[in-house]
């Protein structure tokens, strides 16, 4: 058996998932693996057969997605060429974690599409959702990487179709302890923005982890740190707590951990304000930005630093052995035929390529 595993690769939290369910799917079938975007930090210990530019999202330093320098990065005549060439009918079972190019590649295809990830439970009904409204956002959601079948993952489940989040083997076996220091994870800030909000809490110590900078220095109370999977993953399980954005992968990790966790959800990114919606029905604080009127929240936080109990049990290699006996193989009929190619037109620049 033949498995695709395509993976977004902007930012972590998506491969951090992946280094958990490759070596596992590996055990089961012949897996071929995609990642598109470029996005992320942590190291890869698999082949990668398939690198696609895709259609990736850029980091801001003001707290959210640059939506300019995205669409300017857009090249949907490359998008649309990565779409048509890549060849999912080889494969038994293609699973798509939030990943654009095998999503609308099974569609132009007629494959199934298995989605498993943490998106597509955001606008699950019974999850908490964010009061502002954004269409656009909802839209991204629904239509950027279309599963035929989808598999969910959230902080707590709402029913038997989510699950909990995947935690990664290295925080299962993390050592945890409580220093006296935070662990602050903001990519979408400027270093230099996080160090002024945050210096006047001179009696705190920080290791702020940085996706700008190449070496570790020291500034007042601040250690800046690039982004080192280890490094991290030791600095959280021996933090008093976590500040980071409200994606999913290390806010689900600082809960298992045990820590502490205030989050603050990037702008113009609907899913991390669902994210953010869940997590504050949880007890967790969040913050909608660093601004000067945020700061008594961010002066209880220190004081308080709560914890919330959660349980997240390694169920991984069970829901993958459901996902290969439900679709591996399974051919599309009349009810589960997706054929709106026009959305990603919509979601593209402009351009004389047709999609099919």
């Amino acid at each position: 058996m033949k498995i695709l595993y395509a993976i977004q690769g902007t930012g972590n939290g998506h491969i951090s998932r992946a280094l958990e369910i490759i070596p596992i799917l590996k055990k089961k079938a012949n897996v071929d693996v995609l990642i598109s975007a470029s996005q992320w930090d942590l190291k890869v210990p698999f082949p990668v057969e398939y690198n696609y530019k895709g259609m990736g999202f850029v980091f801001g330093k003001q707290g959210g997605v640059d939506i300019l320098r995205t669409y300017l990065n857009l090249d949907s005549i490359q998008l649309l060429k990565e779409i048509k060439s890549l060849p999912v009918e080889k494969y038994d079972l293609v699973i798509s974690d939030f990943e654009p190019v095998s999503a609308w590649a099974c569609h132009l295809k007629n494959k199934v599409c298995v989605g498993l990830s943490n998106q597509v439970a955001s606008l699950h009904p019974l999850a908490p959702k964010p009061k502002t409204k954004d269409p656009f956002g909802k839209m991204i959601l629904n239509h950027y990487a279309p599963g035929t079948f989808n598999y969910g993952f959230h902080f707590k489940k709402f029913d038997s179709s989510i699950h909990t989040p995947i935690i990664r083997k290295e925080i299962r076996n993390a050592k945890v302890e409580t220093k006296p220091y935070v662990t602050v994870y903001l990519p979408s800030f400027d270093d230099e923005k996080v160090i002024k909000k945050l210096k006047t809490y001179s009696d705190i110590d920080f290791q702020l982890f940085s996706k700008k900078s190449k070496i570790t220095y020291r500034h007042r109370n601040f250690r800046v740190i690039p982004i080192n999977q280890d490094t991290f993953v030791k600095s959280m399980a021996e933090s008093s707590g976590v500040i980071c954005n409200a994606g999913f992968g290390t806010t689900a990790e600082a809960l298992y951990l045990g820590k502490s966790l205030l989050a603050i959800p990037m702008k113009t990114q609907y899913e991390q304000h669902c994210n953010a919606a869940v997590l504050k029905s949880m007890g967790v604080e969040i913050l909608p930005n660093l601004k000067e009127k945020q700061l008594p929240k961010l002066d209880s936080w220190f004081q308080q630093l709560n914890t919330i109990s959660v349980d997240y049990p390694d169920e991984t290699s069970d829901l993958l052995d459901q996902i290969i006996e439900r679709h591996a193989g399974q051919e599309l009929d009349e009810n589960n035929f997706f054929s709106d190619h026009s959305i990603l037109q919509k979601l593209t620049r402009p351009s004389k390529v047709k999609l099919a």
